[in-house]
């Protein structure tokens, strides 16, 4: 009673009932003593909650007819519960699409194309979008053509990420578009890989069954989690553990397989598990059961489309998290999140497609390559000749071999998840490529490599969690309805992959339109020279050959006749011998009488 003596007469006369009065108590005291501002719509549901609590007290006072006065009455609240909740809803999406509009307006700043946007500037910015082939292009393609010198400090570790290092000019990493707010928009130029919103979710979900069964070898969870704490600490690498998203997905899928493997020590076999490897629930965490995750939705769904808007839970901006978080709870906000992130990929440098690998790499060799090896060429260039080279004459030659498969893999681990640096991964200062063709030739010889490493490497994983093994042929054989709720999970997704399909069809066709317009500018400069200069030409094979062959036909012209005169004078010779030897002949006579 002491709350209630607090309050004033008029109040306490008012609410005699002890729940009313501490009710209201509870209200006056959060608006008057902390400054607490309520809405209506709060004040309605606080006071609804009031309501019933003291029901309660005066239930058990009443008789049989007052408590069912009093169960009706409390019915009607429960329906104006409900409503208050519905009027609620409607003011957080109002609120949300506030925020949402605001984020996007200022994002447009952001998205205002530059003069020359697809030129290559000083440093390159690779969003990498994870399980896209990204690590094969870093491997494969930019660390043959930036000296490792060039590279960013820990660029897949945001923590340790110092933009301000000198002669930093490449920067990789899956951190999200945020980034930019610590680059200088003017020098900073952008490339990312898109893939088909289904295939990336299922090798997602791969990818994490892979890393995670390999801390398998550990005899329980607490042993995995220390072994790879220590070796974190004494590595210099980047473990997997402190990249994004895998530092979540991991962890995660680890204690997962951990305690589906203790469930099985417990019970006794046969295991019934099917054959399908997406679905074998006493062995690995079903394909199913993992897209429907809370976490699930928040890192791996859309997860192309908030990575490059830049509303990942890694960005770098705070109010990205509320923008994220009122989409996940509205989906009718993805539409402007969605058009931020098409006006992002517009601007870009490049935009490649992990299903069109050939051509992708085909099209990065010409559009990032090129630019890559004439900027080198004119830092380091000694010959003019050399720098004054046109983009034509470093092309990709049509000659170069097909390759089959651009592989998607990730610098190897060990048990503890640790990367570690491989043969095959150039580490060293790179041999400088001056034209395209070079270069592709060492993507083909690398990505080879990194195929054979990559299998041996998921084939050692997946026997820790036999007979689950994950084929395209098995990917074939899901149902229709789980691939349409995957497609329904990523509708954004789904969306910007064919909007960058668009822009990837344009990058082509502008590439040859640059190509015919460099044909064309160069008979116009050929035509010019031949109208005003004359410039000395020595002799061409052609002319010598030409010059050769009629010396030739004068030569045996010459013996010819020369031989054809020696036979007239031979045969004159002979005939004034005989006629010196026989003497002169009588007319109408023979030699013979």
């Amino acid at each position: 009673m002491s709350t209630i003596s607090r309050l004033p007469r008029q109040v306490r006369k008012r609410y005699r009932n002890p729940a009313h009065c501490s009710c209201v108590y509870a209200y006056i005291h959060c608006l008057c003593v902390y400054h607490v501002p309520l809405s209506l719509l709060s004040l309605l549901t606080f006071l609804s909650f009031c309501v019933n609590f003291s029901f309660v007290g005066l239930w058990c006072g009443s008789s049989s007819m007052d408590r069912s006065r009093l169960l009706v009455a409390l019915l009607l609240l429960g329906q104006a519960f409900i409503v208050i909740n519905a009027y609620q809803g409607q003011d957080d999406y109002k609120y949300c699409q506030r925020t949402v509009k605001k984020w996007a307006i200022s994002s447009a700043v952001d998205l205002e194309v530059k003069e020359n946007e697809h030129k290559l500037h000083d440093l390159l910015f690779f969003l990498h979008i994870p399980r896209t082939g990204g690590r094969t292009y870093f491997h494969c393609f930019l660390r043959k053509l930036y000296p490792t010198s060039s590279e960013c400090p820990r660029s897949y570790d945001k923590l340790r990420f110092d933009p301000g290092k000198t002669n930093c000019r490449l920067l990789v990493t899956h951190d999200d578009y945020s980034m930019m707010s610590k680059l200088s928009r003017q020098r900073t130029s952008v490339i990312t890989i898109l893939r088909n919103p289904i295939d990336r979710v299922f090798s997602t979900y791969e990818f994490s069954v892979e890393v995670a069964a390999r801390f398998l070898v550990h005899p329980n969870l607490t042993s995995a989690t220390r072994m790879a704490a220590h070796l974190r600490s004494k590595t210099k690498g980047v473990s997997t553990l402190d990249i994004w998203p895998w530092k979540y997905l991991v962890p995660w899928m680890r204690e997962d397989l951990f305690n589906r493997r203790d469930v099985r020590k417990q019970r006794s076999p046969p295991y019934s598990r099917g054959s399908d490897p997406y679905s074998m629930e006493d062995i690995v965490m079903p394909l199913h059961e993992y897209i429907n995750d809370p976490i699930a939705r928040d890192i791996i769904h859309n997860g192309a489309t908030f990575q490059i808007a830049g509303l990942t839970n890694n960005s770098y901006l705070d109010d990205s998290h509320e923008v994220r978080h009122c989409v996940l709870r509205h989906p009718a906000l993805g539409k402007y999140v969605l058009e931020v992130a098409k006006n992002r990929l517009k601007s870009m440098l490049y935009v490649g497609l992990t299903e069109d690998h050939r051509e992708s790499a085909t099209t990065f060799a010409n559009v990032v390559g090129a630019q890559v090896i004439l900027q080198s060429l004119a830092s380091n260039h000694s010959d003019p000749a050399d720098y004054n080279k046109s983009e034509d004459e470093i092309s990709f030659p049509d000659s170069v071999s097909n390759t089959s498969h651009l592989l998607k893999t990730s610098a190897d681990l060990k048990p503890s998840g640790i990367l570690v640096p491989q043969n095959n991964e150039t580490t060293d200062e790179n041999v400088k490529l001056t034209t395209v063709g070079e270069l592709m030739e060492a993507y083909e010889s690398c990505i080879s490599s990194l195929r054979t490493t990559q299998a041996r490497r998921r084939t050692t994983s997946l026997k820790m969690i036999t007979p689950a093994n994950f084929t395209k042929e098995a990917r074939r054989r899901l149902p229709d309805v789980l691939i349409q709720e995957i497609k329904t999970l990523n509708s954004l997704d789904m969306e910007l992959y064919e909007y960058a399909r668009n822009i990837f069809s344009n990058q082509q066709h502008k590439k040859l339109e640059q190509k015919e317009e460099v044909a064309v500018s160069k008979e116009e400069v050929e035509e010019e020279k031949s109208i005003f200069y004359y410039p000395y030409v020595g002799p061409s094979w052609n002319i010598l050959w030409l010059a050769v062959s009629i010396v030739l036909l004068l030569f045996f012209a010459l013996l010819f006749v020369s031989a054809r005169r020696r036979k007239r004078r031979t045969l004159k010779l002979k005939n004034i011998k005989g006629t010196a030897f026989y003497g002169s002949i009588p007319p109408g006579r023979t030699r013979d009488h």
